[in-house]
């Protein structure tokens, strides 16, 4: 619960400062965590990476029908969202991580890329998005 005080402090702060559109942002956030935890989903990350797909996916369908402004407002949540995820893995870090668990199953193609995911994923939670992964994953296995 270290996370939903720290997003609850710093909504008060926002609120001190009178910037609005963070706190809204910190709100819903705050407001997601509480749920989550009293549905027992107690991992914080997953709840802030949804929230932040969502908005990126909310800003990318005011952008393709003509609303800028809302878009940008649904991008700078998503901004905010990402000031509390843990810091993302380099490329070199997945790489390294991608490269031992294609040796530790022993995988050499494509088809075997479920093997390989189901090891990598949970080393890099929250860390690294899973579309980065798979790529990453493809890559290793096809080269």
């Amino acid at each position: 619960m270290a996370l939903l005080q720290q997003i609850q402090d710093d909504a008060k702060q926002a609120l001190k400062a009178g910037r609005k559109d963070r706190v809204r942002a910190l709100r819903l956030v705050a407001s997601e965590l509480q749920k989550a935890a009293k549905e027992g989903q107690s991992d914080e990350v997953e709840v802030l990476q949804r929230e932040r797909k969502r908005r990126l996916e909310a800003a990318q369908a005011y952008r393709e029908g003509g609303r800028a402004e809302l878009a940008a407002d649904e991008e700078h949540e998503a901004e905010i969202i990402s000031g509390y995820l843990p810091e993302p893995l380099s490329d070199d870090e997945l790489g390294a991580i991608v490269g031992d668990a294609v040796a530790q199953t022993g995988a050499s193609s494509p088809q075997e890329m479920g093997k390989v995911m189901s090891l990598v994923m949970p080393q890099v939670k929250g860390r690294a998005d899973g579309k980065r992964v798979s790529a990453a994953v493809k890559e290793k296995l096809t080269a």
